[in-house]
């Protein structure tokens, strides 16, 4: 079993930036596609962000593309996401998944076999 934690949420005001950290305890990780997940008050969780094994590949939901960026850090075990520009509708919890033995860009939650705990992105007007 792959744990998850997840850090760097809190409250920013529109416009701000933040960078969330997801640290795996896992010797699998560089063998693991991770993705962040969001879920706001009464939504369902939805895709934000995937990058593969090495980090050569990334992809992005369209709401959060230009101003979100997945990377990670296989001799840290550490799978980060830069968020710029936010705004309001950026506000949720936010989720780090890993996908152990999966390769390639995978986007739908059940891909993911383990989760974190979650963090609370918190966007002012």
């Amino acid at each position: 079993q792959v744990r998850l934690v997840e850090s760097g949420g809190g409250l920013v005001q529109a416009g701000g930036s933040l960078r969330l950290s997801c640290a795996a305890s896992t010797r699998s990780f560089s063998r693991s596609t991770m993705g962040w997940f969001r879920q706001a008050p009464g939504k369902e969780r939805e895709f934000v962000a995937t990058i593969t094994w090495s980090g050569g590949g990334t992809y992005y939901a369209e709401s959060v593309k230009g101003r979100f960026i997945i990377s990670r850090d296989n001799a840290k075990n550490t799978v980060y996401l830069q968020m710029n520009s936010l705004t309001p509708e950026d506000t949720a919890v936010y989720y780090c998944a890993a996908a152990p033995g999966l390769a390639g860009v995978l986007t739908t939650p059940s891909n993911f076999g383990s989760w974190g705990q979650g963090t609370q992105v918190t966007v002012s007007a």
